[in-house]
């Protein structure tokens, strides 16, 4: 039998073992059917189910309404909602907080349609805060933010207050945290950190703002159409959609409060060993930490060697850093079991302790 392996890598990512389970039965036999979840038809009535559960749960999870608010499963991943976003509601000025390399490629998309106002930046410091100062909002079309930065590892711990529309980039912390979701006029995010594996991105909309589109639009690029259509205007992703349906059941079977709560606990764990531990140090300045994405870096690099190979020994993947920020990321996405931080807590304390007796 192989060796359990503590998966920490930022996406694709790890997922509850039970939703695994079941979606590999899927492929050979979906729900007793005689047919393969790879090959039945999108139009029959086995999808739809399907696909109308998954949609529904995302509105339920997310306490919206389904008259105001309309959730999707598209295809692109979230690089094409920066795009899309733009194409739909950018006709003048639209404001973004730039705190990452995600937002600075939805700035990038978004000046193809209009003049791009950044709101406030952290690039200064290499992303490695939140900012909390924002310039002049009004006359903006829309504002734009990324509610968790899965490279720097910095979290929005509550959403600014606007007056204009909010646009919000959920993609690693998606379903994480218990807030208002009411808040956004639209937030999406790509499928595989918190809902399922890669292929399917979700969006939700508020139907309202769909009287600001102006301009004519592709078809696979409008939002309007991709709602009347019930998001099936093209074939869906049907594998990735009945896996995240599965795992929206986790996650409404548990709640978003307990959720949150378990994942606080764990991004403390591993904070408060970063915190203690000679041979570590933060990447984040303390009040914007992410509970997703924890960066941290070794305080002599010269160590790395040792660390990576107690890593290796005890079973932890994917613990290493973007190359911008270099050092480790953890992630610490829903479905990772806190017995998986407890363990490479304790390959941080071996480097402690090896390192001492030098």
């Amino acid at each position: 039998m192989s060796k359990k392996l503590h998966n920490f890598n930022a996406g694709p990512s790890v997922l509850p073992k039970n939703i695994f389970e079941k979606t590999s039965k899927s492929i050979l036999n979906l729900n007793e059917s005689g047919l393969s979840i790879l090959e039945i038809s999108h139009r029959s009535n086995q999808f739809k189910d399907i696909f109308s559960e998954a949609r529904e749960l995302v509105l339920n999870i997310a306490k919206l309404d389904s008259n105001e608010y309309s959730s999707l499963f598209l295809q692109g991943g979230a690089s094409t909602q920066f795009l899309m976003v733009a194409y739909n509601f950018l006709y003048n000025n639209a404001g973004y907080i730039n705190t990452g390399s995600w937002s600075a490629k939805a700035m990038k998309e978004a000046k193809l349609f209009g003049n791009v106002i950044e709101l406030a930046s952290s690039k200064d410091k290499n992303y490695n805060y939140i900012p909390k100062n924002y310039n002049n909002t009004s006359d903006l079309d829309y504002v734009h933010l990324t509610t968790n930065n899965t490279i720097y590892g910095t979290q929005f711990k509550s959403i600014p207050n606007f007056n204009q529309s909010i646009i919000a980039d959920m993609s690693s912390d998606i379903f994480s945290r218990d807030i208002d979701y009411s808040v956004f006029d639209l937030f999406y995010a790509g499928a595989q950190k918190n809902l399922g594996p890669a292929g399917t991105t979700l969006v939700v909309i508020k139907k309202e703002i769909i009287k600001k589109i102006q301009r004519e639009i592709p078809s696979i690029l409008n939002y309007k159409i991709h709602i009347d259509k019930d998001s099936s205007f093209n074939t869906p992703p049907v594998f990735s959609i009945y896996a995240c349906l599965l795992n929206l059941r986790e996650i409404k079977t548990k709640g978003l409060e307990s959720i949150e709560s378990d994942n606080k606990t764990k991004a403390d764990i591993l904070y408060d060993e970063i915190d203690n531990n000679s041979c570590f140090v933060g990447f984040v300045e303390n009040e914007d930490r992410s509970n997703m994405n924890v960066t941290f870096n070794l305080t002599d690099n010269n160590n790395s060697e040792i660390f990576e190979k107690i890593c290796k020994e005890s079973g932890v993947i994917g613990i290493n850093g973007h190359r911008s920020v270099g050092g480790y990321r953890a992630s610490l996405y829903n479905a990772l079991q806190i017995g998986s931080v407890e363990v490479l807590v304790t390959c941080m304390k071996e480097v402690e302790s090896l390192i001492n007796k030098k």
